[in-house]
């Protein structure tokens, strides 16, 4: 039977990593790709995402937690805390008390409730030492999904993650490969029936040592020194942005949300 899948969170559910041109905020991801998986394999889903990049818990609470529960779902997912592991001068407990509320909440609604660890990205050693606040992080999860009866994505387990290809440019997020791998991953574990083609992939070849060195300059002069910029100033690149999917839509079981996305355009444009 359909239901109503609402998803909550920051850039990891937004879809940031996997670009798209008429969809909102510009990205597709994963949970797009789970809710057209729904809808194709029972066609009559319904899909929110109230996702915003660089959303920490406190504002998944403030601004996410309550409009997702009165849309009555009957299925969620909730990845949030990574942003808040991040921040200087955050603890574990702190974060996990935040975030226990939230699951809380959410499994109090009688929705079926997914959650997900936080992958280690080795995005560079200097921020080796966040690992461990990520390892606490993902065994307060862990605990949580037992003790609600939630569904665990363990993502932090997923080998093939390893792998380059499935990163953007950033370092931080999924790339589109990234995003359909994960996207297969949920469906399977709400066991769903999907045609996502998630194939084998070589890693990248090892580049020179100039190849390396231009690869980093460009990593730092495009990604880190703006992040950097953005916390100096106390913005991040979610102020401006709204939720992509805010209210409940039918999901076509055909050309799924970017039929939507044309649909819409179209009219805006006229055409």
């Amino acid at each position: 039977m359909p239901g109503r899948y609402v998803a909550l969170g920051d850039s990891f559910t937004e879809g940031v990593g996997d670009a798209h041109g008429y969809l909102p905020n510009g990205v597709r991801g994963w949970a797009d790709r789970v809710a057209e998986g729904l809808a194709r394999a029972e066609p009559g889903w319904q899909y929110a995402n109230l996702a915003v990049r660089s959303k920490r818990l406190r504002h998944v609470i403030a601004e996410q937690l309550d409009p997702a529960l009165a849309m009555d779902p009957t299925l969620i997912t909730l990845y949030a805390g990574g942003n808040d592991v991040m921040d200087l001068g955050t603890t574990v407990q702190e974060i996990l008390t935040q975030y226990q509320y939230l699951v809380q909440r959410l499994a109090h609604s009688g929705a079926t409730l997914v959650l997900f660890t936080g992958y280690d990205v080795e995005v560079t050693p200097l921020l080796g030492a966040l690992r461990r606040k990520n390892h606490a992080y993902n065994r307060g999860v862990r605990l949580m999904a037992e003790k609600y009866g939630a569904l665990l994505v363990d993502y932090a387990t997923f080998g093939e993650y390893a792998n380059k290809r499935m990163w953007a440019p950033d370092r931080l997020h999924m790339s589109k490969t990234g995003h359909k791998h994960l996207a297969a991953k949920v469906l399977e574990l709400l066991e769903v029936d999907h045609h996502i083609a998630v194939k084998h992939m070589q890693q990248p070849p090892r580049p020179g040592i100039r190849a390396w060195a231009l690869e980093h300059y460009v990593w730092l002069n495009d990604w880190v020194l703006p992040l950097l910029g953005r916390k100096l100033r106390g913005t991040t690149l979610g102020d401006s942005l709204g939720p992509r999917w805010p209210q409940p839509v039918r999901v076509p079981p055909r050309k799924g949300l970017r039929k939507l996305a044309r649909i819409s355009a179209a009219s805006t444009t006229g055409g």
